[in-house]
């Protein structure tokens, strides 16, 4: 589990192909002497596991779901990453909750300038977008960010100063790829809300050819619906 607070970044000196998938090997700046082989570590978001680790360098194994999903399929040796280790129960939690697991892709659309800050569009699939609510937090190469504004296909957010100083979003072109993962908790109400709460949806069907007031799968999410289930 992670934050979204980036601690630092990384460089990608190796990528070697190990069938569908990768072994990438990240030098870093990053002190890892409290680190050990088994940690996991979000590169750009997603979750990997350290195998073997140096104190300034790691190497991971990359499994082809994970190249599938990201935008690993395209990095190439050189590129910058973000890098954050694993929560501790201990810490503040000061971004949203991040599992590292990447939903899929977004392309950056713009790039505006905005007093001190930069507002930045992304254009998602709809299938992400209906993930997102406007005030809503989602990991952007693994960033914590807030989401300013959404629509079926893009969400725009605001980096400041700081952000862009530590994390690769800062030098990001118009047309790169960069990691999706949308707010865990919304993807659990998503799931409920569409499927129910009965354990299926061969139950769910029998259940509403019964009593005829069971959840429907294309059935749009509204605050009287939220209340009606228990969620407010």
């Amino acid at each position: 589990m992670f934050t979204g607070i980036i601690e630092g970044f990384g460089v990608l000196r190796r990528i070697q192909p190990k069938g569908e998938g990768k072994i990438l090997t990240i030098e870093t700046e990053l002190d890892l002497s409290q680190s050990k082989v088994g940690d996991s570590i979000a590169v750009n978001g997603a979750c990997l596991t350290a195998v073997t680790l140096e104190r300034r360098s790691f190497s991971v194994d990359m499994a082809p779901e994970t190249v599938y999903r990201t935008t690993f399929k395209k990095l190439q040796s050189g590129s910058r990453v973000n890098l954050e280790r694993a929560l501790r129960l201990s810490d503040r939690l000061d971004g949203h909750l991040v599992s590292g697991h990447i939903d899929g892709t977004g392309t950056i659309k713009s790039k505006q300038k905005n007093s001190n800050a930069v507002i930045v569009s992304i254009e998602v699939s709809p299938q992400l977008a209906s993930e997102m609510i406007t005030k809503g937090s989602v990991a952007v190469d693994g960033i914590s960010l807030t989401i300013n504004r959404c629509s079926d296909t893009d969400f725009e957010v605001s980096i400041i100063p700081h952000t862009a100083s530590i994390t690769t979003i800062g030098f990001k072109d118009v047309g790169d790829e960069v990691n999706i993962e949308t707010d865990m908790l919304g993807k659990y109400v998503k799931k409920f809300l569409q499927l129910g709460a009965l354990g299926g949806h061969n139950k769910q069907s029998d259940y509403s050819a019964k009593n005829g007031n069971a959840l429907s799968p294309k059935k749009d999410i509204s605050m009287a619906l939220l209340a009606q289930n228990g969620f407010l």
